[in-house]
């Protein structure tokens, strides 16, 4: 039986893949990716997503996160990081831009990995920003 290896995906790698997965940002992608900036390149997706909230294409929206979760489970762990730290951490405002229902069809479809990071990056706002 052959040993199978698996490819781990760095900056370089998760760029070409989201200049496919997003066509219509692969001018900006390409501008980003120039000068290195992998995070403005995942704040550009988030921006993107945040536009196709408004216009309520909460599928869209849906299948959009699958994918980035599809990166984040085979990155690196700078690929990783950067998507908590920018995408997962952008679902608060994707909260506070949906009405209720359209925050849980959101949820309930996102991949368990973002919620269980969504959930602590939550708790830990919590207990860092609380006020008395």
């Amino acid at each position: 039986m052959k040993n199978i290896e698996k490819k781990v995906i760095n900056e370089n790698g998760a760029i070409e893949h989201l200049k496919v997965f997003y066509p219509s940002l692969q001018k900006e992608i390409v501008q980003l990716s120039a000068q290195d900036n992998f995070a403005g390149i995942i704040q550009t997706t988030v921006d993107h997503l945040k536009n196709l909230l408004q216009e309520s294409k909460i599928n869209i929206v849906n299948h959009n996160i699958k994918m980035m979760d599809w990166i984040y489970r085979n990155g690196t762990q700078n690929v990783k990081q950067i998507i908590e730290n920018l995408f997962v951490r952008s679902f608060r405002s994707f909260k506070k831009q949906t009405d209720t229902h359209q925050w849980n069809i959101l949820y309930q479809y996102m991949p368990v990995s973002f919620q269980k990071i969504y959930v602590k990056q939550s708790k830990m706002d919590e207990i860092l920003f609380k006020r008395h």
